[in-house]
């Protein structure tokens, strides 16, 4: 065994550049939205909740919503906001269980797909692109229904996170 000292990225990057920090940290900037289901809405009905710019990076999402019935349950993914075509229908999370009542719950790894390497990412790169795209490129934030609803009912998101330099 050995003692180690591991930057992380932040910090090495700080470092590197020789930079001070006089002021540390980021500006929270939090996305909230909520909709209103039906019963009766299927499979494959989409919930867009947020519309994030492509350099947003976000820390934290939370869930909560109304008990919607049945095996009503959804992923909760990114869009195209120009075209509405999907990019990673679950990239935060899949098929959370919406049958019954939750309260706020975190959801913004869940998804057995997530990679927790993706922390501290920007949107662009978590999409997968190696490079930023054109200024004024944002991604909508989808809850997709994975089963039917059987229950009317509010389904509430808050999003929280950071810009990129």
């Amino acid at each position: 065994m050995a003692v180690v000292n591991i930057n992380s990225t932040d910090v090495a990057a700080i470092l590197a550049s020789g930079a001070t920090l006089v002021a540390p940290g980021h500006a929270v900037h939090v996305f909230v939205g909520t909709v209103e289901s039906a019963s009766g809405d299927s499979t494959g009905s989409t919930y867009r909740l947020a519309t994030v710019p492509s350099n947003f990076i976000p820390t934290k999402l939370d869930l909560a919503w109304d008990a919607l019935g049945g095996t009503c349950a959804a992923d909760v993914g990114v869009y195209e906001s120009s075209t509405g075509a999907v990019i990673d229908a679950d990239e935060f999370a899949s098929a959370v269980s919406l049958a019954s009542a939750g309260a706020w719950t975190s959801e913004l790894e869940e998804a057995g797909a997530a990679d927790i390497a993706k922390i501290g990412q920007p949107m662009w790169e978590r999409m997968g692109l190696t490079a930023q795209p054109v200024p004024g490129k944002s991604y909508d934030i989808v809850a997709t229904l994975t089963a039917d609803s059987a229950a009317a009912g509010t389904l509430a998101m808050r999003l929280t996170g950071y810009y990129a330099n």
